[in-house]
């Protein structure tokens, strides 16, 4: 997804060469470290019925314990760029001090005396994770060469079900929010340790490829540039609406199937949407291993038919069958985020050689600009509507991004 990183991921399609020694032990600790690392970007989407009810939060202005993170990660992934700091300080150092970091401001949110400080907070993680993710990718690529893509693809798959691990520890504290802080804030520093004490880089350096505002323009003028970055666009506006808003979903789903309270159901959407985003974990996974055989377009392609399908048909299940639900969330879990990393990568296959870095900037940055969108609009059609038709629109992304890639002339991605 971004600059130094994912300028590293145009893996060859052919069969990859054997990884050098210790590249399994440097995937292992890095996805470990990625997984712990980020799971502090949902902890205030996990804690939204306690911070909803304390702050007497609107269901908009609750999207904003999500859209807080999106900010604060552009930002810090567009000061990054410029500054060039994946180029003057090593991967390991960034990964480790940016964790440390973000958990400490993590942490911060149980001092939190209003909402304004609370979103600052969110906001703080967000930019410190910039120093993580990006980072975590970049060490990986001086790992592996023929492989890279699934390696990428390994790595993406822990952030994913870190990110859904919040969920996963509200479902068995839930009247101990503070419990689901700490617990994320501690995972982080773990992390960190893990790659400042045990990970090396290795044998393979990379191409620099630094940002510049005056390369936007080449970018810009690149149709096919803009295809791939505007099929991006599409896969994000559908994204992180349906991470951040699946387990309230669900659990109004379990009330309209049960009848039973709210807080009687939030432990068990809690889990079920911890094991439907996590399911996202597998799809990076098998994205990173289908593209080694059939491309990246037709990959991402595959992903965003899925995904957009099951984004218009999962409401058509609302109010039903819990085991129903659970598997038309699982699927859409998997597919939602298969082509993620996958994305990148086209982007550093068709984009001019010498703008790599630029493109992947305004890819990440336009991407996570998109998703305030949808974060917000989501429950504004479920207030209006219900919540069976709140996430139909999400659909309209992957059509759109479908399309896009469509008209991508075609190269061996």
């Amino acid at each position: 997804m971004l600059r130094a990183a994912m300028a590293t991921a145009a893996a060859p399609l052919a069969a990859p060469a054997a990884a050098p020694p210790g590249a399994g032990r440097a995937l292992a600790i890095v996805s470990i470290a990625t997984l712990l690392g980020m799971a502090l970007w949902f902890v205030g989407s996990a804690l939204m019925p306690q911070l909803t009810a304390q702050w007497h939060l609107t269901p908009a202005r609750a999207g904003w314990l999500t859209a807080a993170v999106q900010l604060g990660f552009v930002g810090g992934t567009a000061l990054a760029a410029v500054l060039n700091l994946g180029d003057l300080i090593s991967p390991r150092a960034m990964f480790a001090v940016s964790a440390s970091a973000a958990a400490l401001a993590n942490a911060a949110l149980l001092a939190t005396g209003d909402f304004g400080a609370t979103l600052a907070t969110r906001f703080l993680v967000g930019l410190c994770l910039a120093g993580v993710y990006p980072p975590a990718m970049k060490m990986m690529a001086t790992w592996y060469r023929g492989g890279r893509g699934l390696a990428i693809g390994t790595v993406v798959g822990a952030l994913t079900i870190g990110k859904a691990t919040p969920f996963l520890v509200h479902a068995f504290a839930a009247s101990h929010g503070a419990t689901v802080v700490r617990l994320a804030s501690g995972g982080a520093l773990a992390g960190a340790l893990l790659v400042a004490l045990l990970y090396r880089d290795g044998p393979f350096t990379f191409e620099r490829r630094p940002f510049s505002w005056s390369l936007v323009g080449a970018v810009g003028g690149d149709r096919r540039s803009r295809l791939a970055i505007a099929g991006y666009l599409g896969h994000m506006w559908e994204l992180y609406a349906m991470w951040t808003w699946l387990p309230t979903f669900l659990a109004a789903s379990l009330v309209a199937h049960s009848g039973a309270l709210a807080s009687s159901t939030r432990a068990s959407a809690d889990l079920m949407g911890f094991a439907a985003i996590a399911a996202g974990g597998l799809g990076c996974v098998w994205g990173g291993w289908a593209a080694r055989d059939h491309g990246y377009a037709r990959v991402v392609t595959w992903s965003m038919l899925a995904s957009g399908a099951c984004a218009l048909v999962i409401g058509a299940a609302f109010g039903g069958a819990t085991w129903l639900m659970l598997l038309l969330a699982g699927v859409w879990g998997f597919f939602v985020v298969a082509d993620s990393a996958q994305f990148s990568a086209l982007v550093t296959e068709v984009a001019p050689p010498h703008a790599v870095g630029t493109a992947l900037m305004l890819q990440t940055s336009l991407g996570f600009l998109l998703t305030l969108v949808t974060i917000q609009l989501v429950p504004v059609l479920a207030a209006a509507l219900g919540w069976r038709w709140a996430f139909p629109v999400l659909a309209l992304g992957p059509a759109f991004g479908v399309a896009a890639i469509a008209r991508l002339p075609r190269t061996d991605a």
